[in-house]
């Protein structure tokens, strides 16, 4: 599908609305177009792969049937093994310390994690650790101020996290997956590509809103508007020498 499109957007918005019934056609999807998005700035046959934190290995599937050695790390049990097995070359790991020489992977691959980490700094430089020169890092993250900011709670986030909690229990008899503070974070587009843009160890190829229809590169540009309207930024990282 061309990125950006109606046509793709509607797509995805779509599959994830099913995703609660249908999670293996929402994250097939997801990843293939995922893996679009990275052969726009390298190829993937004979690439080596690290998905960080992709739970139960759809888009690390999706690498090796494009050709890729597609290596898996995923700190959480439970995620790793969701779909009744575990997933061939995965390896359980925390992404601020992964278990990869320097520069030991072609691209370093990190979809929708940032914001359930409580550093993302120090987790977004071991993303680069491992990536050799010349490489990609793609990080893509739900920014807290998206609609989507507060996950199963959102869009009640906006009135405070709390507030948001309390209502979904009121509303499902049950509590949230996500607590702020906990294993969900606050995020911010503009703050995120200042300190992208004040490193020296790479340099930002992309930074767009990952499924708007339009003016995807232009969405992140636009200050305080960005925070609202960008929903999810995908960042494509090229490390330098």
């Amino acid at each position: 599908m061309r990125d950006p499109s109606l046509r793709r957007s509607w797509a995805l918005f779509r599959a994830f609305l099913r995703e609660q019934d249908d999670p293996e056609h929402c994250y097939r999807l997801l990843a293939r177009d995922a893996a679009d998005q990275v052969e726009r700035h390298l190829p993937l046959q004979g690439a080596v792969v690290a998905d960080v934190g992709g739970g139960c290995g759809h888009f690390t599937e999706e690498f090796r049937r494009r050709g890729a050695h597609g290596y898996l790390f995923e700190p959480d049990p439970a995620e790793l093994t969701a779909r009744g097995r575990r997933p061939e070359g995965a390896v359980i790991a925390d992404g601020y310390l992964l278990p990869l020489a320097d520069g030991a992977a072609d691209v370093c691959f990190s979809s929708n994690v940032l914001e359930h980490v409580a550093d993302p700094q120090t987790f977004l430089s071991e993303l680069i650790r491992v990536t050799r020169p010349g490489g990609l890092v793609y990080v893509a993250f739900t920014n807290w101020f998206s609609p989507w900011g507060g996950h199963e709670t959102a869009p009640w986030h906006y009135l405070g996290a709390e507030r948001a909690r309390s209502r979904y229990r009121r509303r499902t008899g049950g509590p949230a997956k996500h607590t702020l503070g906990v294993n969900l974070f606050a995020v911010h587009v503009g703050r995120t590509l200042r300190q992208v843009r004040a490193r020296d160890d790479v340099a930002l190829v992309t930074a767009r809103s990952r499924y708007a229809p339009f003016l995807a590169e232009a969405i992140p540009r636009l200050p305080g508007i960005r925070e609202v309207a960008t929903w999810n930024l995908l960042l494509i990282l090229r490390r330098l020498p």
